[in-house]
Formats: structure tokens, C-alpha cells, sequence
């Protein structure tokens, strides 16, 4: 009789069984490090080509403008293919001028009007559009989404036959209603009225941006914070202070800031009404560095105009972001 014994090999040795003694994973992929450091550094891999277009098309033009900012560049310069390095002559020359600091002045002034009136009517227009009714909405969405759309000149030259002083819309309607006065009235003759042509066409031109995207932020406001404000007694401004403000103040922020960046280097709108006129009167730190650089060919100066135009613009921006980030933190 033959008997089998389990657990034998085939030389009918006895199998040992050994038992195996947890290691360390594998790795799948040794090459390329572990997932959780692969996925750290996606972020900053899908980052890259958005911060070497910046460095290529904003870095670099604006080492240019620097470089060139401390060089004597005149037409001679650029016809002999001179490098004349003048070191901080046209700085000196820029800022020991009255002009440069009367125009410094007129662009705060007039950056400072024009992002108030933008902001309040973008609300206003912004608050309407979360109280009316679908069709009503869409008409004025539609409205507004147009005047967004029209290009800068395209917008710029229809104010220009808007307010033209022999065949204008304005001086006739203005006319029509009994101002006989303004009937022959030179819009683009004064400091006053050329500025005021160019803040109605900016503020018209940006009341969209604002508008649009404050009703989208005020779909996040839930409804039962108005519906608790309204039981509680709440009027209109009370429910607006207390519930709706809060909620678009970070938007609010941001908005201006961007609208303080934009405002301030308009440059289409005031060339094109006037180049600068009357007697260079409406001349902002834009149209001053182009005039001077291009216009009078220093583009030396203008290279130095121009990047003062920057500094100014971020001394204006670190105050308003540093404003911000004060009251934020006073919040918390």
C-alpha cells in the first residue's frame, strides 16, 4: 500500500514553507520620485509657460526701456548706431522740471475721478441687474456686454462726432432744448471740457466690467440672510449695509484695483479725442512719455517718462493693496 504525504516535493523531501516578512513598497515609477512630490510640483510645472510669456513679452521690453532709459538716444544716435550712456542725466532732467510733476498730479486727479464714478455706477447698474427680471436682465446684459465689445478707437471716434462743435449730437440736442449758447461749442477748447469728454467715454467704457461681474457675485449672496434681514425689519439700505455689502467687499477691492491699473494708463482714448490738447492740458504720464519720446524724439527721455510711469503706478497700487490688507486684517 502506498501513502502520499501532503506538503512533500517531488525528491520527497518535506516542502518548508517560509513565511515572508513585510518590506518596504515598491515603487512603481523609480524614475520619477514619489506621487504625492509629483503632484507638488504640478501646480508650478502648469505655471511655467504663463511666467516665461511674461518674462519674454513684459521682462524683457521693460529691461529694454531701462537699459535705454539711461542712454542719450536722439535721431543722430539712431542713424549712426550710436551708444551714447549718459547715466541718470534724463532722470535728472525729468524730474528737475515742473511739467513732469504738474502732469504726476493731473493723472492721480484723473485716475482718482474717474475709478469713483466708475465704481459707483457699476454697482448702482450692477445692484439692477440683481433686481430685475429675466428678460429685463438679458436686454440690459445685452446692452452692456455691447458696449464692452466696441473697440477702444471705434468707441473713442464716436464721442469724437458726439461731441463735434458744427455737425455734434450733443450741441445740437443741447441747442434744441434752448442752450442756443451751445450750439457752436468747441468741446475739445478747454482743459475742463476735454477732460470731461474723456471721463464720460472711460467711465461708459468700463461701468460693463463692473456692472457684470458684481451681479455675479451677488448670486453667491444666499437668500436667507435677506430673508432673516427682512424679518428683522430690515429696510432696503439696512439689508444692503448689513447682508449685501459684506459679501462684495473682497470683490469690491479687487475691482478697483484693477480699475485704478486701467484707468491710469489709458492711453487710446485721450491721444486719440485730442493728442494731449489744448496746449498738452490733458496730457496724462502716458501721452506725456509718448509725446516726449516719440512726438519730440528724446526717446531717451521718453524711456525715462516712461519708466517713472511705472513706479508711480505700483507706489499707487502698494498703497491701495496695503490699505486693503490693513482692513482685512482689522476684520479678523
Amino acid at each position: 500500500m502506498s501513502v502520499q504525504t501532503e506538503g512533500t516535493d517531488t525528491a520527497g523531501e518535506p516542502a518548508v514553507r517560509k513565511a515572508r516578512t513585510p518590506g518596504p513598497p515598491r515603487s512603481e515609477d523609480h524614475g520619477s520620485g514619489s506621487p504625492s512630490r509629483r503632484g507638488a510640483a504640478a501646480p508650478y510645472l502648469l505655471l511655467l509657460p504663463a511666467l516665461l510669456a511674461t518674462l519674454i513679452l513684459l521682462g524683457w521690453p521693460l529691461v529694454k526701456n531701462g537699459m535705454l532709459s539711461f542712454q542719450n538716444l536722439n535721431p543722430r544716435q539712431l542713424i549712426q548706431h550710436l551708444t551714447e550712456w549718459n547715466g541718470g542725466d534724463n532722470y535728472k532732467e525729468v524730474l528737475s522740471g515742473s511739467d513732469f510733476w504738474h502732469v504726476v498730479e493731473r493723472s492721480v486727479v484723473f485716475t482718482a475721478v474717474n475709478v469713483v464714478l466708475i465704481m459707483l455706477a457699476g454697482t448702482l447698474v450692477g445692484l439692477l441687474l440683481a433686481r430685475l427680471g429675466k428678460k429685463m436682465r438679458l436686454l440690459l446684459m445685452l446692452g452692456l456686454v455691447l458696449a464692452w465689445a466696441m473697440p477702444v478707437i471705434a468707441a473713442t471716434t464716436v464721442y469724437q462726432w458726439l461731441f463735434a462743435q458744427r455737425f455734434g449730437v450733443v450741441n445740437w440736442v443741447l441747442d434744441k432744448l434752448g442752450w442756443h449758447s451751445m450750439a457752436d461749442y468747441n468741446w475739445f477748447g478747454s482743459q475742463f471740457s476735454t477732460f470731461s469728454v474723456i471721463t464720460l467715454l472711460i467711465v461708459w467704457q468700463s461701468i460693463p466690467f463692473v456692472a457684470i461681474n458684481l451681479y455675479a457675485a451677488t448670486t453667491t449672496i444666499p437668500r436667507e440672510l435677506h430673508e432673516a434681514a427682512s424679518l428683522d425689519g430690515a429696510g432696503a439700505w439696512k439689508s444692503f449695509t448689513s447682508v449685501t455689502f459684506p459679501f462684495l467687499r473682497p470683490f469690491l477691492y479687487a475691482t478697483t484695483f484693477l480699475e485704478v491699473i486701467w484707468v491710469f494708463k489709458a492711453f487710446p482714448q485721450i491721444f486719440a479725442i485730442n493728442e494731449g490738447g489744448p496746449d498738452h492740458l490733458t496730457e496724462t504720464l502716458p501721452i506725456y512719455a509718448f509725446v516726449e519720446g516719440v512726438g519730440n524724439q528724446h526717446f531717451g527721455v521718453g524711456a525715462a517718462i516712461s519708466f517713472l510711469t511705472v513706479l508711480v503706478l505700483l507706489v499707487i497700487t502698494s498703497y491701495y493693496l496695503r490699505m486693503v490688507l490693513k482692513q482685512e486684517e482689522d476684520e479678523l
